[in-house]
């Protein structure tokens, strides 16, 4: 089999596994008596990231061969999912969970165990690669790619998938695929973590058909500090990458905001009172009209080169921090009717240059800053601003205040939305105004 189809399919499970839950399981939370939980749901996973993928590095760096602890992270990981579902079986559809500091417990591990296979499943394919001599730079995009569409497969999936609608003592005895209401769809139940730790499971096997990846015996003392990569702090000493790393964190608040909300914000319009709107197609694939950020996604990594020569990294950044404005204002206004639902389009459109600008042309900005020694550290302490106290941060004040406007009522989020939304885009619009003011980079 071709090596970059093997490296490609690793991706392509990789991803498969978040996309399973990471968007629609506020639906799920909602019905099961934990939707005034979500934003601690999407908070989990930015705390476990400040930690655990540090610590699964230096295993992986000393004692594990990379390839070897990414499988054993996903049995981990896709066990501790499995116990979710099971305990979403056992309470029944549409009912609570009677157990719900279990049921957190066991998304907590699983999250803990499966944040640190991103990393490890781009240290296997660039150690893969290398041992292969292929060239990373040209080679490993389309591979990486390949994961995005995974991602948005499985979103697809729970969005289309469903037991048979009736009553509920027979369900699980008829499988289907619909667009069409149907209560028993995977996005609005337990069976997404199903899918989520089964794919999981895959991927451990599939480990084992990977080529080895031999430890590097590393020589001459580490120390602790660079063992935890805590070297890169000294970047703090200089009033350009302090900036740099505060606004990270500043926009890092952004990123967990629309995962948790956009489909339950979008679900929520099945309560109306106007059939226009309760009967749209928007409103019952929240999840299937969400994976148009994906694509996006996917698409705008292929733009950001031309980007950042023509306009360098402030002007990229700042087109990132104005997209979440728009990303924001466009929920704020629109609804799943025509001609409403154009305005969803367009913010799932604009959420492709509101990640991608930001975290790849950071990443590129952070790895053109730093010697060459801290590099590694740099990066990761970029993750850490972004994706661990930034996300943290913006997850649960995002859930305060949609909280406070908003409340669960016959299993839909509903309130005051376009408050919630309006509020988000005036933080994001704050943020990129005072970016623009007070960060001044090198002219290159």
């Amino acid at each position: 089999m071709n090596l970059k189809f093997r490296l490609a399919l690793m991706n392509f499970l990789e991803f498969a596994v978040w996309g399973a839950y990471l968007t629609c399981m506020g639906n799920y939370l909602g019905r099961a008596g934990l939707g005034d939980k979500i934003s601690w749901f999407y908070a989990i996973q930015g705390i476990v990231s400040i930690f655990m993928p540090t610590l699964m590095g230096i295993v992986a760096d000393r004692f594990l061969q990379p390839q070897r602890l990414l499988g054993l992270c996903h049995l981990l990981a896709g066990g501790f999912m499995l116990g979710c579902w099971w305990l979403g079986v056992e309470a029944g559809h549409g009912h609570e969970l009677p157990d719900k500091w279990t049921f957190i417990a066991l998304y907590t591990l699983s999250v803990a165990f499966y944040m640190p296979t991103i990393a490890l499943a781009n240290t296997t394919a660039f150690t893969i690669m290398k041992k292969n001599n292929m060239d990373t730079v040209k080679e490993f995009p389309p591979i990486r790619v390949l994961g995005t569409v995974g991602f948005i497969m499985t979103m697809w999936f729970v969005n289309c998938s469903a037991w048979s609608s009736g009553d509920a003592s027979q369900e699980g005895l008829a499988f289907t695929l619909t667009f069409a209401e149907n209560p028993y769809k995977f996005q609005y139940t337990y069976m997404q973590f199903f899918v989520s730790g089964l794919l999981s499971i895959v991927l451990f096997l599939y480990t084992f058909t990977l080529p080895s990846c031999e430890l590097t015996k590393k020589t001459g003392k580490v120390s602790l500090a660079e063992s935890f990569g805590l070297n890169a702090f000294k970047l703090f000493k200089t009033k350009k990458m302090a900036l740099f790393f505060v606004f990270s964190a500043l926009l890092g608040m952004c990123l967990q905001v629309t995962n948790g909300y956009a489909v339950p914000f979008i679900t929520s319009f099945k309560g109306s009172t106007d059939p226009a709107v309760y009967n749209s197609f928007a409103a019952n694939n929240a999840t299937l009209l969400s994976s148009i950020s994906q694509i996006s996604e996917a698409l705008c990594i292929l733009m950001i080169p031309f980007f950042l020569k023509r306009y360098g990294i402030k002007v990229v950044m700042l087109m990132s921090m104005f997209a979440w404005v728009f990303r924001f204002g466009f929920f704020g206004i629109g609804n799943p009717a025509m001609p409403g639902v154009i305005m969803f389009i367009l913010s799932c459109i604009v959420y492709g240059v509101a990640f991608d600008f930001f975290n790849v042309s950071g990443g590129i900005f952070v790895d053109q800053e730093c010697e060459p020694s801290i590099k590694a550290s740099a990066q990761g302490l970029f993750m850490m601003m972004t994706n661990g106290i930034g996300a943290t941060i913006g997850t649960l004040a995002a859930g305060e205040i949609v909280n406070h406007y908003c409340s669960w009522e016959n299993n839909y989020l509903q309130g005051d939305w376009t408050t919630c939304w309006f509020i988000f885009a005036t933080f994001a619009l704050v943020v990129g105004v005072s970016f623009a003011l007070v960060f001044h980079p090198d002219k290159k």
